[in-house]
């Protein structure tokens, strides 16, 4: 059976990975986390192809014995300091994840992992410079810890390749939204306040602009290109192609529950919320061979399933 590790596997796109993983039957999953950010109730329930291990990325002595007692295939590594708000408040947790990444990248090598996947972002295209972004163009113009981090994470990837022949693929997300997505985040956060008739509260005036992929979309596409051995070495966007500005996607919310929740302008935030994100997602939509799920069926799934816990 092929192994597997996710590291950041109790986060919201590194769950729903390790359960399709293990759900399809093929892979002997083990997922690391600190869960400092990841909660254990998003991971699988109890199987025989599951395995979980509270362990610090960033410390070498906690994952070096996992990996070298395992020898995996291949590993996602997905564990990151995330949030914008909670980035910006711990820059030093958020550079400590340099040492994660260096960690998993010489074991990876010590250990003959056959791949490794990389969970990098939109933020390392900074405020944009070219629409739609693409994989091709870094501007390297934003100064926050965790763009930064994750530019020189991709610097590292690419080192292990061009030095020992390692394999990598880098994901670059766009918003993911899911069932497992918490409410630090905006899609979550909003539903939960429409159906509560509390205030949504948005910074500035919400003419800032994301897109909005839906976690089945994101997965699809990583694990395609995963077991189809494509993009090696590669750099592929993954989110929709379709800009929606933060107000517009309050007003869709609270038309969508009904609501009787008003919108309140925050002051901006003084870094960190950069004005548009547009990721050019021609390789995504040629891996899915369709179109992604629109926002509004997103928003309409996570309403009825916030509905029953409320």
């Amino acid at each position: 059976m092929i192994k597997v590790l996710v590291t950041g596997g109790a986060g919201n796109v590194g769950s729903a990975l390790s359960k399709a993983l293990v759900s399809s039957g093929k892979y002997q999953v083990l997922v690391a986390d600190n869960l400092i950010t990841g909660d254990v109730e998003k991971l699988p329930q109890i199987h025989p192809n599951f395995t979980f291990i509270k362990c610090d990325v960033n410390d070498y002595d906690e994952i070096a014995p996992i990996m070298l007692s395992n020898r995996f295939d291949y590993v996602f590594h997905y564990a990151a300091l995330v949030g914008v708000k909670r980035t910006l408040d711990n820059p030093i947790m958020v550079l400590d994840d340099i040492d994660g990444i260096k960690n998993i990248l010489t074991l990876c090598k010590n250990t003959g992992v056959k791949r490794v996947f990389f969970s990098s972002s939109s933020e390392v295209y900074g405020e944009p410079v070219e629409f739609p972004q693409n994989e091709h163009t870094t501007p390297l113009n934003s100064r926050l810890p965790y763009a930064i981090v994750k530019n020189v994470a991709e610097a590292f990837f690419k080192s292990y390749e061009k030095e020992f022949g390692l394999n990598h693929t880098i994901f670059r997300f766009f918003n993911t939204y899911g069932p497992g997505q918490s409410n630090d985040f905006v899609v979550p956060r909003f539903i939960n306040m429409a159906l509560k008739g509390e205030d949504i509260t948005i910074y500035g005036d919400g003419s800032q602009t994301r897109t909005f992929c839906y976690i089945d979309d994101n997965i699809e596409a990583t694990k395609r290109i995963f077991e189809n051995n494509l993009h090696v070495n590669d750099i592929v966007n993954i989110g929709s192609g379709i800009e929606v500005s933060v107000l517009d996607l309050a007003q869709r919310v609270i038309a969508i529950t009904n609501s009787t929740s008003k919108i309140i302008h925050l002051p901006a935030l003084e870094e960190g919320d950069m004005t548009r994100r547009l990721p050019d997602n021609s390789k995504m939509l040629t891996v899915l061979g369709r179109a992604l799920k629109p926002v509004d069926e997103g928003i309409k799934i996570l309403v009825d399933l916030f509905r029953t816990k409320i």
